[in-house]
């Protein structure tokens, strides 16, 4: 999902100026919750610190809340908001691709740009592995279009998927945030 920043047709340095300011506060949030570090990363998978599970959904509820509230304050258009089409093959298959990635690398492409930003190496070998695979994918991309282009569904969001109200999907990923942080927190509680 992207959201319109700047009206229609603005000037490229201020969609790229907008664009640069964002992801230096995106990375700079990801560093200070030590997700720059693989080794944090990594420790999710072995339930030892769920600090990703609880930023993530942090930053999922925020832009939620937000995107929320200000299209009830008539501040956002979400005719305007962009939704890209649904998938369903390529997705699923995308997803394993890059859980077996974060896995392998205990880095994410976000979380690799921070860790490489800071001077880490296995950052900067995993963005080069993350380079590397775009290129190639570049090249052979015609010769998998079938796939890639199959099980088209539409843009799926989950208020018209199980036909509620936004109001009452908002409000239970929020409960489900609510509970997910209460159990995280009580797992890493038993890890110690």
């Amino acid at each position: 999902m992207s959201a319109p920043l700047l009206p229609e047709g603005a000037p490229l340095a201020a969609t790229l100026a907008a664009a640069l300011v964002l992801g230096v506060g995106f990375g700079f949030a990801l560093e200070r919750a030590g997700l720059g570090s693989a080794r944090k990363v990594v420790a999710q998978f072995y339930w030892r610190d769920l600090a990703v599970l609880k930023v993530l959904f942090s930053a999922l509820v925020t832009a939620m809340l937000g995107v929320f509230w200000l299209s009830r304050f008539g501040l956002l258009d979400l005719a305007a908001v962009h939704v890209p089409e649904t998938f369903v093959g390529p997705q699923l298959a995308g997803g394993v691709l890059f859980g077996a990635g974060l896995i392998v690398a205990g880095l994410c492409p976000g979380t690799a740009c921070v860790s490489a930003a800071t001077g880490r190496i296995d950052g900067v070998f995993v963005l080069l592995g993350i380079f590397s695979g775009m290129f190639l994918t570049g090249l052979i991309l015609r010769k998998f279009e079938r796939f890639y282009t199959s099980t088209a569904h539409g843009a799926w969001i989950l208020p018209e998927l199980f036909d509620v109200p936004y109001g009452a999907v908002v409000a239970a990923v929020v409960v489900l945030a609510l509970a997910a942080f209460a159990v995280a927190e009580r797992i890493e509680r038993g890890a110690r």
